[in-house]
C-alpha cells in the first residue's frame, strides 16, 4: 500500500520562503516520477512542477526560476523549495507519486 504525505506548508509573506516535503511509503520511491500540484479555491488544480526517475526537471512558467523540485531516493522523500513567493502562489499543495499516488495536500498561505 502506497502512502504520499506532504508537509512543510504554512504561512509566509510575500518574498518569502517555504520548503515543501513529500514522504513516501513505497519500496521502489526510486523508479517513479514526483510531481507537485497545487489548487487554489475555485481554482483547477495545476501542475507545478515535476521531477523523473533520472531526475529531469520541468516547472510551470509561473513558478520558474523561483520553485525549485528535488528528490532523495534515499529518504523516499521529495521536495519543493518555494522561493520569492507571491500571494498567487497561495494554494493547497499537493505530491503525486507516479501517475495516480497522491498526497492530502498542505496548505500554502502567502499573504502579508
Amino acid at each position: 500500500q502506497v502512502r504520499v504525505v506532504e508537509s512543510g506548508g504554512g504561512l509566509v509573506q510575500p518574498g518569502g520562503s517555504l520548503r515543501l516535503s513529500c514522504a513516501a511509503s513505497v519500496s521502489d520511491f526510486s523508479r517513479y516520477a514526483m510531481s507537485w500540484y497545487r489548487q487554489a479555491p475555485g481554482k483547477q488544480r495545476e501542475l507545478v512542477a515535476i521531477i523523473t526517475s533520472s531526475a529531469t526537471t520541468n516547472y510551470a512558467d509561473s513558478v520558474k526560476g523561483r520553485f525549485t523540485i528535488s528528490r532523495d531516493n534515499a529518504k523516499n522523500t521529495g521536495y519543493l523549495r518555494m522561493d520569492s513567493l507571491k500571494p498567487e502562489d497561495t494554494a493547497v499543495y499537493y505530491c503525486r507519486l507516479g501517475a495516480v499516488f497522491w498526497g492530502q495536500g498542505t496548505q500554502v498561505t502567502v499573504s502579508s
